[in-house]
């Protein structure tokens, strides 16, 4: 997430009046002022292609395995409850589950998890409130097997994310979070993709603003060609303009990353190669060289866009998801398939200034954090200056930020598309809190694709979260371009 407040594509911010942090809770309440459901993209039956996965991404849920998921205590546990983000999310699900729905409330102290119960309101009075550290593995094991589905926001993952994955995939119980760490990701594959897919889990990273947005877009697409009988996707660009804050969670998540590869320096291809989460690497296709740096006419890209475009801070992240996908679908995307992000630097005459000025500060911001990892009193002075982690903006402020995603389709045909995926609230906080949200709820009482494993939001809920997020206020649209 960017600090950065970036031109609308209209030049004006997307309606404010949809969501509040005190109205969060209404699955009504709209996260864009914009229309919900797009008449130009209808929703077909779920397609479910074959993988070509050597992770066995096709395993369907076994009965056994179905039958130990529902017969459970709660259907969905908010685990790191006491966060900014995570009580964001508490208080959402609040409103949004449906009636009778067993939720419960889970972090390392019962104190706080009282307190974010008894803020929460009397709604939420019968939630019952778990106690696992995120160090004890037999507490997470227990945590795990007592429910349906589990939603955490502890992080950084990397440091402290891998024993819930790890007790999730072996319980046979979903799991949805908001890693953008690419680290993290490889790990779970490595380590619990065969574990979940065996169980039945579907082990979901990046149910946030990174990256459903991307994730979504480029799925919807597809399923437009599929609708259309246009070809497969070829050249595609995500476009993204934003008002929104860098989250200390979020940074601290890029610490986390920079340490372990200071320490690991071979760890540094899983960031830098554009394949490192494939499923199967024997199959990856051979597109030519992709980067995530861009400085660029916005032209270039579709004659409607003016102005320049920037590196996007998210994209080395959001791509390697999207690709992902495409893998664990079996390709469906096609072979020829090309994706990257982009973020707006505006149209204003200094537009290629700002441009230059973001994407080459990008490079020289990560350089500097890697190099500053390297040493404790670098790591000290980072502590000093950057936001802290579980801290947030306040409710005016999150309620004034917006996003819109633009993503340019290109198709073996000729037919181009764009998919807008836009909505109101600040992208990292309040948007991101009904994505994650809607994507446990999804995972909880949805009917889904029968894939298990180590997912993506497209290849585990990509119809379903698609309809939930539309009726939630998300703006999800696909139209010829």
């Amino acid at each position: 997430m960017t600090s950065q407040s970036s031109e609308s594509p209209d030049d004006s911010a997307p309606s404010e009046s949809s969501m509040s942090s005190q109205d969060a809770a209404s699955p009504a309440n709209s996260t864009s002022g914009a229309s919900s459901a797009a008449q130009q993209d209808t929703t077909s039956p779920a397609v479910s292609p074959a993988s070509t996965s050597t992770e066995s991404s096709e395993n369907a849920e076994s009965p056994a395995s179905i039958a130990r998921n529902t017969a459970r205590e709660f259907d969905l546990v908010l685990y790191g409850a006491t966060g900014f983000v995570g009580t964001l999310t508490a208080r959402y699900v609040l409103g949004a589950a449906p009636a009778g729905a067993r939720i419960a409330l889970a972090g390392r102290s019962a104190e706080k998890l009282a307190a974010v119960r008894a803020e929460l309101g009397p709604e939420a009075a019968n939630w019952q409130l778990l106690v696992a550290d995120s160090s004890d593995q037999n507490a997470l094991d227990e945590l795990a097997a007592r429910t349906k589905v589990v939603v955490t926001t502890v992080g950084p993952y990397l440091r402290y994310g891998m024993g819930m994955v790890r007790a999730c995939a072996a319980a046979g119980t979903h799991y949805a979070d908001l890693t953008g760490e690419p680290l993290f990701i490889r790990d779970c594959i490595d380590q619990f993709h065969d574990t979940a897919a065996e169980s039945g889990a579907k082990i979901v990273n990046s149910c946030g603003y990174d990256s459903i947005p991307s994730d979504l877009s480029v799925y919807r697409l597809y399923r437009r060609t599929v609708e259309d009988n246009t070809g497969e996707l070829t050249d595609t660009t995500l476009v993204a303009w934003l008002k929104g804050g860098a989250s200390g969670g979020t940074i601290d998540s890029g610490r986390a990353m920079m340490e372990d590869v200071a320490a690991n320096p071979s760890r540094g291809s899983v960031l830098a190669h554009p394949y490192s989460l494939s499923p199967d690497k024997s199959m990856d296709p051979d597109v030519g060289r992709q980067t995530d740096q861009a400085w660029q006419r916005a032209s270039a890209i579709d004659p409607s866009l003016r102005g320049w475009v920037a590196t996007f801070v998210m994209a080395s992240h959001n791509t390697k998801i999207v690709r992902r996908t495409n893998g664990l679908l079996g390709w469906v995307y096609g072979k020829n398939f090309r994706y990257r992000e982009v973020m707006s630097a505006g149209s204003s005459p200094l537009s290629p200034l700002v441009a230059a000025g973001i994407s080459g500060g990008m490079v020289a911001m990560m350089t500097a954090g890697a190099l500053l990892s390297r040493v404790p009193l670098g790591r000290r002075l980072l502590d000093r200056l950057l936001p802290a982690p579980g801290t947030g903006p306040d409710e005016q402020t999150r309620n004034s930020g917006w996003f819109t995603m633009k993503t340019f389709a290109n198709t073996t045909s000729g037919t181009k598309y764009v998919c807008t995926f836009a909505g109101q609230g600040d992208p990292g906080y309040q948007a991101t809190a009904v994505m994650l949200g809607q994507a446990g709820l999804c995972l909880a009482f949805d009917e889904l694709p029968e894939i298990a494993g180590v997912l993506t939001p497209g290849s585990a809920m990509g119809d379903p979260l698609t309809e939930r997020l539309r009726a939630a206020g998300i703006t999800i649209d696909v139209t010829t371009a």
